[in-house]
């Protein structure tokens, strides 16, 4: 799969954002605002392949670090992009044997979509929280190197998440994030013919500082 129609989607999103910006400022309450969101935290990547007698190709605990940047457009509603980088250890797997490191994983993600939240909840302090899902779609470029191959492939992804944003003022608070990668690794661009690929869910964890402007 080539990576321009999910730059596409990203540029449609970001246009959009661009230019509902100034009208929206004018015509909106000051709660209207822009919001960036550096985080990092724990993914899970999904199994590359299966093979016979329960073996697998598969990668070890992972990192993932990277921003997002979320446009305000109405009450509760806010388009997002969003930049990211993981990666794991690759090991082999067998019953017996378990797990073989034999290289690494590493993946660029990238994607835009659409975050709708609820109003804050607060106990009367200075503190609130405010839960919220997201909703995407975007592109996951995988890089993966062994001892004797190294094979690069980009790839579709629609994602979900689900978290919540500890405010601790109008500016300043701490995101929560559980996000899912939903997608196929492409075999045929990474190693150059078809192979039956299961759908892969790419999980992602993380924490981050919530900056609003």
């Amino acid at each position: 799969m080539r990576i321009h129609p999910v730059g596409t989607t990203l540029a449609l999103a970001l246009a959009t954002a661009i230019s509902v910006s100034p009208t929206q400022a004018q015509s909106r309450s000051p709660d209207t605002m822009v919001e960036l969101t550096p985080y990092a935290g724990y993914m899970r990547i999904g199994d590359y392949a299966q093979g016979p007698f329960g073996t697998n190709l598969s990668n070890r605990n992972g990192y993932v670090v990277g921003a997002q940047l979320a446009l305000k457009v109405l009450p509760g509603v806010s388009l997002v992009g969003n930049v990211a980088h993981a990666g794991a250890d690759l090991q082999v797997g067998a019953p017996i044997l378990g797990g073989l490191g034999v290289g690494n994983s590493k993946l660029w993600l990238y994607d835009a979509g659409i975050q709708l939240g609820l109003p804050a909840m607060s106990n009367g302090g200075s503190v609130g929280v405010s839960p919220f899902i997201q909703l995407g779609a975007g592109g996951i470029h995988h890089d993966v190197g062994a001892s004797l191959i190294n094979v690069r492939s980009t790839n579709l992804a629609y994602n979900a998440g689900l978290g919540a944003d500890v405010m601790f003022g109008r500016s300043l608070g701490l995101r929560l994030l559980a996000r899912d990668y939903i997608g196929r690794f492409d075999a045929k661009e990474a190693i150059g013919f078809d192979l039956e690929t299961d759908v892969r869910h790419n999980i992602a964890l993380s924490a981050g500082l919530k900056l609003a402007f």
